[in-house]
């Protein structure tokens, strides 16, 4: 097979299909760029839990005077000493717990003030009405229904609080919203592999009576269906390159400069630059066998070599 005459066929082709090539290109770099979007939604999430679930505290909120008289849990009265000691020898003993730390409630009045001080609420309140609690820093934060089990309903215990399931409500909805990109990105590649098939399609008819030629003194199938594959692995190809470009491009505007959410949001811990280039040859192997394989089993039927 000589290389200049299968690329002397991918340019014509290119260029006599030239609405319908640059419409593949331009499915092709939406649905893949949405693919690797998705994929880095995912590591994006990943690398969020694995964060802040480091960080999430188990509480357990002690009983006080106004507890005492208003909430049920506290109907025997106010923590005790010797109830606080026997939390914390419990506390000690327990394998999953890696951290204990105590608030007073003279502690937790001090950071309500400086949190909410100009809360209408803050003047009101005084330091006997505030809970003294533990917070607990869990080895393993899936461990925490061990805790809750053993210190929930407790005398002098008000109330055990896991901080990782007001997480789990954040990562559930960018899961929901991952999942939905993934659905838009699938329905973009349908419509990219329908265009390369009715771009094959429309090539080999136009190209007809050369095929016909070429079945005639003996070439062989692949010979005459390589110019078609290429042309639809080339267009693919630039399409997975535009995807490429967007994603670095929105890498680079969104977290690093232009809106600079690196720099604003300083508590979201945001992929870097090595979770978007390992996904670029993903992409652009992808941009080249998806089409080239379409265009494979749409000339088996439409080219009948």
């Amino acid at each position: 097979m000589r290389a200049q005459f299968v690329l002397s066929e991918i340019g014509v082709g290119l260029r006599r299909n030239l609405t319908m090539t640059f419409a593949v290109i331009v499915s092709v770099a939406l649905s893949l760029a949405l693919f690797g979007g998705s994929l880095l939604m995912s590591d994006q999430v990943s690398t969020m839990k694995g964060y802040w679930y480091d960080k999430v505290n188990v509480s357990i909120f002690l009983c006080n005077k106004s507890d005492a008289e208003s909430d049920p849990k506290c109907a025997k009265g106010a923590v005790t000493s010797e109830q606080k000691d026997q939390i914390t020898g419990d506390l000690d003993k327990m394998s999953v717990v890696d951290k204990v730390t105590y608030e007073s409630a003279d502690q937790a009045y001090k950071l309500y003030k400086e949190q909410f001080g100009d809360s209408p609420l803050a003047s009101s309140l005084t330091p006997d009405q505030m809970q003294e609690s533990y917070r607990i820093k869990l080895k393993d934060p899936e461990k925490y229904q061990v805790v809750a089990t053993a210190f929930d309903g407790r005398d002098g215990v008000q109330s055990v609080q896991d901080q990782k399931g007001i997480l789990d409500n954040l990562f559930q909805l960018l899961n929901g919203m991952n999942w939905a990109a993934r659905a838009v990105m699938a329905l973009m590649l349908v419509v990219a592999l329908m265009l390369i098939v009715n771009t094959v399609r429309v090539s080999a008819f136009s190209r007809r009576r050369e095929t016909g030629i070429m079945r005639l003194v003996g070439a062989s199938g692949f010979y005459i269906q390589a110019p078609f594959i290429m042309e639809a692995a080339v267009a693919g190809l630039i399409g997975g390159g535009v995807a490429c470009g967007f994603l670095v491009i929105a890498r680079y505007f969104i977290i690093d400069h232009g809106l600079a959410l690196s720099e604003k949001l300083n508590l979201i811990n945001f992929i870097g630059w090595d979770a978007v280039l390992t996904k670029l040859p993903l992409i652009l192997a992808t941009s080249l066998l998806m089409p080239a394989l379409a265009a494979f089993f749409a000339l088996r039927k439409y080219l009948k070599v």
